[in-house]
């Protein structure tokens, strides 16, 4: 009996021995037809471009013209507005598709280029390489889920995927590095002291008599959201016309703890933009935002809009 249990275990050993060599076969036959298809997929890749170190960039996105160039650091900068702090992100996508622009389909024998609106393009991008070299892509009508576009100075037209067009559509102010505010509430706000005029008022956690000032306080730093720019390099000359000069301005001083250390900011407030919203400005930042007024009370533990001066 037991020599019979043997030969049964050796024999579903053996089919499973077999099994396994089979799917390892499998698997080993379907990567390397999936590779073969994959290098195949690549070799008919058609690109109507091949632009190595693009050291600038002018394109036009339905309306606006945006120009962009790298600074001796390598860091892309507007170049209608050096000041303007640009979150290169956008820029580099365009340049990383248009550099090496894919085509969907290389149009034979087709008509006229204004028939594709590649006479009078809705669209254009030119790349300027470390060499001087400048290429152009223009891009014409819509064609279902594609654009017709053709490199200039040549005479094939194709057409290239839609989304290849979103980043052209993006205006420069939604390229904006602007500021973050860190997460405050009362469970990580330590104190909070409001400096105006001549006057001084301080709000801290580990005093009882302070509990609700800070809860009150805490809710309107975490209701802050610096996400409404009016200014993107404010000039010192112009601190004023925002009641953001040192003389005019409110300044909060905030100290949290964050991973069990303590961190401070400084936040100044300045004059209301008379739409219910006042300006404000982060301590070391040249962006002014607009925050609504009823937040700015919050964050300063006043209800009717009159700052509270005392010692």
């Amino acid at each position: 009996m037991a020599e019979k249990k043997k030969k049964q275990l050796l024999s579903l050993i053996g089919i499973f021995a077999v099994l396994l060599i089979c799917y390892i076969g499998i698997t080993i036959y379907a990567d390397k037809k999936e590779e073969k298809e994959s290098e195949e997929a690549k070799a008919s890749t058609i690109y109507m471009t091949d632009i190595s170190d693009v050291e600038a960039i002018t394109y036009q996105g339905g309306t606006d013209t945006l120009s962009f160039k790298k600074n001796e650091d390598g860091e892309w900068y507007s170049t209608d507005d050096k000041e303007f702090p640009l979150n290169a992100e956008t820029v580099e996508n365009i340049v990383s598709v248009y550099s090496k622009l894919e085509a969907e389909r290389e149009l034979k024998g087709g008509d006229d280029i204004s028939a594709y609106g590649l006479d009078e393009p809705t669209y254009y991008v030119t790349m300027t390489d470390s060499d001087g070299g400048e290429t152009t892509v223009n891009i014409g009508n819509a064609a279902e889920d594609d654009y017709y576009a053709m490199v200039a100075g040549e005479s094939t037209a194709y057409t290239i995927a839609a989304d290849k067009i979103t980043d052209l559509q993006t205006p420069l102010t939604d390229m904006a590095a602007l500021d973050e505010f860190p997460h405050i509430a009362s469970g990580n706000l330590v104190s909070e002291e409001i400096k105006t005029g001549g006057g001084k008022t301080k709000y801290e956690s580990d005093n009882d008599d302070d509990s609700e000032n800070i809860a009150a306080v805490a809710g309107g730093l975490g209701a802050l959201s610096l996400d409404t720019p009016v200014d993107y390099h404010m000039a010192d000359a112009d601190a004023s016309k925002y009641g953001l000069d040192e003389a005019s301005r409110t300044t909060v001083t905030a100290v949290y703890t964050k991973d069990d250390a303590k961190q401070t900011v400084i936040l100044y407030l300045g004059s209301e933009d008379g739409s219910g919203n006042r300006y404000v400005q982060l301590d070391g930042s040249k962006i002014v935002y607009t925050v609504t007024t009823e937040i700015c009370n919050n964050i300063l533990n006043v209800s009717d809009g009159t700052e509270d001066s005392a010692e």
